[in-house]
């Protein structure tokens, strides 16, 4: 295993170090670097009865993910019937209060699986059949594998009305094609859906990054683009670098015929002097691997209120995933005389092509200084840890994209509560990592460790052991222990005790809790009874066969992860 440690400000490293050779061709080598692809074409129907058009593809960015399917336009309304894309039977049904809401998934005999979310009710044989699952779990909240022979369906059959449920902004349909062997999720634009583009993508903005740093401790140089139909140069006639070893990202967006709506680039490829080096291609993610994305992108720039940039070289904490590297890493070595002539090839799924052509040289810069004190960093790749006897974490060996300074301050321990920091936000994480804070006189069995930053603030329960509390988190910031003996608070919409409800559609109630994580139950006449939470706002139960007429009596339960309980009973003629 390689570890690096960091123990009172002094790092320690067992292994040797690592350097960065780019090979040269020596060659004339093609300008592709990926192989094409060979899905079947035109054997998915589109899956809605509504207008042909998207909102977004695969591979756009999004907060922390790839999307990762195509959103269906469905002419800003709910409720448009849902058609199966192909023949296949329905595998699994999904229901969750965020990510896809209500979702549908569908084996095909090809070997791939079709994916269906954001949907309302499904078509009613399925529906009924769902509910009597839930119940029979006494769970809303469900993943169901479903047996091949129950719900059989022929290409273009009805399977549910869409809707706005889960994670979605908007009425649409969220649709994947996905390989039912490995569930790695396809670029559906490569199956011959009916989505003509003869458009090149559009090209908004290059960025140089020296590549002796970082990518997190520095801001790149953005170069103003000229654009001649589908080329573009930059307005010098040579960029000279303050750096001898670079690395470039661009911005790029794709619009279909006849549509103004931004989507996202299938591929972009770097070559050298005529030479490929690197590429990304967006198409056979893997939902493990999405979040992947925060070291496709500079993270610091985005979650800074810049723009996306996409890189052309693969972070040292990312594995292969979305590159492919035939020439280098991406990193280019440069000099001050000849410099190196780059082209960057921006392509969508159609095949349209827009070139970024420019050359790029060392300026004449002062000898480089020796490099960073790497007893002072968290390097990618390597499991880090920090101790002393406030404060102890560990990095583990797949959390970080890229090497990172880390100093640590000692906190204000006059105060009941220290806060602890430990970087910052701006530095994105693959994997949780756990965070240890020495409190021994908090006897409490009720404690949480709060994290913050930026206004966004995380909770976790904190178990103790010698005095020690810990909790995981995915991202850094400031970290805090509390007392946590507040109960959640809950509150009818729209009801009160005793009311006559014969005229009412569904009971409401929302749930409110200082912290985040809540377990909600309730029982209609002794009896569990679903109460759905889509989007984590309310709980509601909407009348049927469960609530016959007559006088009844409810009761619900809400706790939060460290055991606080409210329990209300309520009385109501339906």
């Amino acid at each position: 295993m390689k570890v690096s440690i960091i123990l009172h400000k002094i790092i320690i490293i067992f292994t040797s170090g690592l350097f960065l050779v780019i090979s040269a061709f020596n060659h004339t080598a093609s300008a592709q670097i990926f192989a094409p692809k060979h899905y079947p074409q035109h054997y998915f129907a589109w899956p809605l009865k509504a207008t042909i058009g998207i909102a977004a593809n695969f591979g756009e960015l999004r907060p922390n993910h790839y999307h990762m399917g195509l959103d269906c336009r469905t002419d800003k309304k709910q409720n448009i019937p849902v058609l199966a894309a192909a023949d296949g039977y329905i595998a699994k049904v999904k229901i969750e209060p965020y990510g896809f809401g209500r979702a549908i998934y569908i084996n095909h005999p090809n070997g791939y699986s079709t994916l269906y979310a954001h949907l309302n009710d499904f078509y009613p044989a399925l529906e009924k059949y769902v509910q009597e699952q839930q119940y029979k779990a006494q769970s809303w909240k469900i993943f169901l594998d479903i047996p091949p022979d129950l719900f059989p369906v022929n290409k273009e059959d009805f399977i549910a009305y869409s809707g706005n449920t889960g994670g979605s902004q908007g009425p649409h349909l969220h649709f994947e094609i996905r390989e039912t062997q490995t569930d790695k999720v396809l670029n559906p634009l490569l199956f011959g859906m009916p989505l003509p583009d003869t458009v090149p993508p559009l090209v908004l903005r290059l960025a140089v990054y020296d590549r002796n740093s970082s990518s997190f401790e520095q801001v790149p140089s953005f170069y103003s683009l000229l654009k001649k139909g589908n080329y573009y140069t930059v307005t010098d006639s040579c960029i000279a670098f303050k750096s001898n070893k670079v690395s470039f990202a661009i911005t790029a967006v794709d619009n279909l015929s006849g549509s103004n709506n931004p989507n996202g680039i299938y591929e972009a490829d770097l070559l050298a002097n005529d030479q490929p080096i690197v590429g990304f291609q967006l198409d056979d993610i893997s939902y493990d691997d999405t979040r992947y994305l925060n070291a496709h992108i500079d993270y610091k720039l985005k979650n800074s209120g810049g723009p996306f940039v996409q890189h052309l070289s693969r972070l040292p904490g990312y594995p292969p995933g979305v590159y492919k590297e035939k020439g280098g890493n991406g990193i280019i070595d440069l000099d001050s005389t000849n410099g190196s002539s780059i082209q960057i090839l921006v392509k969508d799924a159609a095949g349209n092509t827009s070139t970024i052509q420019f050359k790029i040289k060392a300026a004449t810069i002062a000898a480089i200084p020796n490099p960073t004190n790497k007893s002072q960093y968290f390097q990618a790749g390597y499991l880090n840890v920090f101790e002393n006897n406030q404060l102890r974490f560990y990095l583990p060996e797949k959390a970080l994209y890229d090497d990172i300074h880390f100093n640590y301050v000692e906190p204000n321990t006059k105060t009941a509560f220290p806060i602890y920091s430990i970087l910052n936000g701006n530095i994105p994480l693959q994997t949780y990592f756990p965070v240890s804070i020495f409190a021994p006189a908090l006897k409490s069995n009720k404690v949480v460790m709060h994290r913050y930053w930026n206004g966004k603030h995380d909770y976790s329960k904190a178990p103790q052991d010698r005095g020690w509390f810990t909790a995981s988190f995915r991202e850094f910031g400031n970290f805090q222990l509390l007392i946590d003996s507040t109960a959640p608070t809950i509150s009818p919409v729209g009801f009160k005790e005793g009311m006559s409800c014969s005229k009412s559609k569904s009971l409401s109630f929302i749930v409110a809790d200082n912290t985040e994580e809540l377990s909600f139950s309730a029982w209609l006449d002794g009896a569990w009874i679903c109460f759905s939470n889509d989007k984590g706002r309310k709980f509601i139960y909407a009348f049927d066969e469960h609530c016959l007429p007559g006088k009844h009596e409810l009761k619900i339960m809400a706790s939060d992860q460290v055991g606080n309980t409210s329990e209300k009973i309520y009385h109501f003629t339906r």
